[in-house]
C-alpha cells in the first residue's frame, strides 16, 4: 500500500493519496482545488488515479475533485446519505452506509457519519494483503484528533434554521459507530489544528481509535447526551463568511478550473486605471510595512497562512480586487485564493513606490501610549478578536466588534471619539485598521495588542 497525506496549512486541511501498488491504482480523497499536486504524487510514485472520493459536501475549501476527474478520468464517489436535501446535484457514483469500493488490492468500506453534515460518510480501509483488519479510517469532519466536527455550521454559514441541534444528536449517534471500531485503527481526519470546522483541534496529523476513546472530549458523557450536546455547541467559533459560498459551489454543477491561473502584472497606467475606476486594492504586504506607507483606501490583509481565510471574511464573490505583492509570491497568492473559489483577481502590482499617488500612514501606539489611552476613559478601546478570545480576557473598557464583520457594525465605532483597536498578535488590527481607514475613521492600532500587552504585565479582566 502507497499512502501520502497532503496538508494544506493554510486551511489546515488534509486531503489523501492511497494506493495500490500491485495493480498501481489510487484513490485522492477531499482533494484541494490546485490538484497537480496529486498528479505529481501518482507519476513520481507510477501509479494512476482511478478513484476519487469526498467524505461530505465541505464548506471551508472549495474541492479540487471534479477537477480531478476531468483532468485524470477518474470515477467520482459521493455520498447520496442524508436525504434529497443534501444530494450532489452533478454526475457521480452514489455511497450509501456499508458499500464497498475496491481499489488493486485496497478496499474502502462506507460508514455514514452524520453530524457535522447530514451526508457525512467515513471510509474504513483494509491493506487485504497484510490482513483482513480495517488499518485506517478516513473521517473527514467527523472526529478529529482531540476533537469532533461542528454540527452549528450549517445554521451559522449556510442560515439553515434548527440543524445544530439535530446535528448533535446524530453526532451523539455516529460517535457510537466509531467507539465500535477496533482501537489499533489509525485516524486520518479532514483538519488540524487551526480549521474552523472545530474548537479544539490538535496539532499531531493522526490518532487512533483507542487514542481518541482516552483523550478526545467527546467520548467523557457516557449516555449523558444532554450534557454532550452542550459542549459541542458552547463556543464554537464563528465560521468565515466564504463558508456559505463553499457550500453552495461544493453541491451545485460549477465551472471548472483544471490549472493554476497565471494573472498579469499591471503597469502603474493600468493599476491607476483600475484604482480610479474604484477596484478594490489587496496589499499583501508585511503590515510593519504596509504601516510605513500605503495606498489610500486599501486593504492590508497579508500573505500568510491566514490570508485566504482572512480574504473570506473581507471579500465577496463578485467583486474583482488587485493584489500588491512581491512577483515571486503571485502564484502562491492565486493558489491560497483558488482553494476558496477566489478566482477575480484583476491583475497584481509589486511597488506602491512607483505609484503617483500620496501614500498614508498608519497612527501605531506602543504599550504605554495604548495604556494611558486605555485609562483615560476618552476613547473607544475596540477588541477585535473573536467573542470568546475577548470573553477570556480583555482590557479593561474595551469593547468586542469582531474584525470579520467590523465592515457591518460601522455604526458602532464613534466618530467623536478617539479610536483604539487592538487583536492577539496585530494582524487581525491591521485588516480592521484598513478597513476602518477605508471607511473615513481616524484609528489608532496598537499593533503589539493582547501579546505585548501580556508580556508586559498588564492587567485584562474577563
Amino acid at each position: 500500500m502507497f499512502f501520502e497525506h497532503i496538508f494544506d496549512k493554510t486551511l489546515a486541511q488534509s486531503s489523501y493519496l492511497v494506493g495500490c501498488q500491485a495493480s498501481g491504482e489510487a484513490i485522492v480523497i477531499d482533494a484541494q482545488r490546485d490538484t497537480d499536486v496529486y498528479l505529481d504524487i501518482a507519476k513520481k510514485n507510477n501509479l494512476k488515479i482511478t478513484h476519487i472520493i469526498e467524505t461530505h459536501i465541505h464548506a471551508d475549501f472549495l474541492a479540487g475533485s471534479r477537477e480531478l476527474a476531468a483532468v485524470t478520468g477518474a470515477k467520482l464517489y459521493l455520498s447520496d446519505e442524508g436525504g434529497e436535501d443534501w444530494q450532489y446535484e452533478f454526475a457521480h457514483e452514489g455511497l450509501r452506509d456499508g458499500d464497498v469500493i475496491r481499489v488493486g488490492n485496497l478496499t474502502f468500506k462506507v460508514m455514514h457519519t452524520p453530524g457535522h453534515t447530514p451526508e457525512s460518510i467515513s471510509f474504513l480501509l483494509t491493506d487485504h494483503p497484510a490482513t483482513d483488519e480495517p488499518v485506517m479510517v478516513f473521517t473527514g469532519d467527523f472526529v478529529f484528533v482531540g476533537d469532533i466536527g461542528r454540527p452549528d455550521l450549517l445554521e451559522k454559514a449556510a442560515g439553515i434554521a434548527g440543524t445544530k441541534e439535530e446535528g448533535a444528536h446524530q453526532m451523539f449517534a455516529s460517535l457510537k459507530k466509531f467507539a465500535d471500531l477496533p482501537e489499533f485503527v489509525q485516524v486520518w481526519s479532514g483538519h488540524g489544528a487551526g480549521s474552523a470546522c472545530g474548537k479544539a483541534l490538535g496539532a499531531v496529523p493522526s490518532s487512533t481509535v483507542g487514542y481518541e476513546l482516552v483523550r478526545n472530549w467527546a467520548f467523557k458523557y457516557g449516555e449523558d447526551e444532554n450534557a454532550f450536546t452542550n459542549e459541542l455547541l458552547e463556543g464554537q467559533p464563528e465560521p468565515p463568511k466564504y463558508f456559505a459560498m463553499m457550500k453552495k459551489l461544493n453541491k451545485v454543477d460549477r465551472p471548472l478550473l483544471v490549472e493554476v491561473p497565471k494573472h498579469p502584472k499591471l503597469s502603474v497606467d493600468e493599476f491607476i486605471a483600475a484604482y480610479n475606476k474604484g477596484i478594490k486594492i489587496i496589499d499583501t504586504r508585511n503590515k510593519l510595512e504596509y504601516n510605513k506607507g500605503f495606498v489610500p483606501v486599501s486593504l492590508n490583509i497579508q500573505g500568510t497562512n491566514s490570508f485566504a481565510t482572512w480574504m473570506g471574511w473581507q471579500m465577496n464573490y463578485k467583486e474583482q480586487f488587485i493584489l500588491i505583492a512581491d512577483e515571486n509570491a503571485f502564484e502562491d497568492l492565486t493558489r491560497k485564493l483558488m482553494r476558496i473559489g477566489m478566482d477575480n483577481i484583476y491583475g497584481f502590482f509589486t511597488s506602491v513606490n512607483d505609484l503617483p499617488l500620496e501614500l498614508q500612514k498608519a497612527d501605531i501606539v506602543s504599550v504605554e501610549e495604548f495604556e494611558q489611552i486605555a485609562k483615560s476613559g476618552d476613547a473607544q478601546v475596540i477588541d477585535v478578536r473573536n467573542e470568546s478570545e475577548y470573553k477570556a480576557g480583555h482590557v479593561e473598557g474595551a469593547v468586542n466588534l469582531f474584525y470579520g464583520t467590523i465592515q457591518d457594525d460601522l455604526d458602532k465605532v464613534s466618530k467623536d471619539r478617539e479610536v483604539v483597536i487592538y487583536c492577539q498578535a496585530g494582524d487581525r488590527a491591521a485588516i480592521a485598521q484598513s478597513v476602518l481607514h477605508r471607511n473615513g475613521f481616524n484609528v489608532k492600532t496598537f499593533s503589539g495588542s493582547m501579546k505585548e500587552w501580556k508580556a508586559a504585565g498588564k492587567p485584562v479582566v474577563q
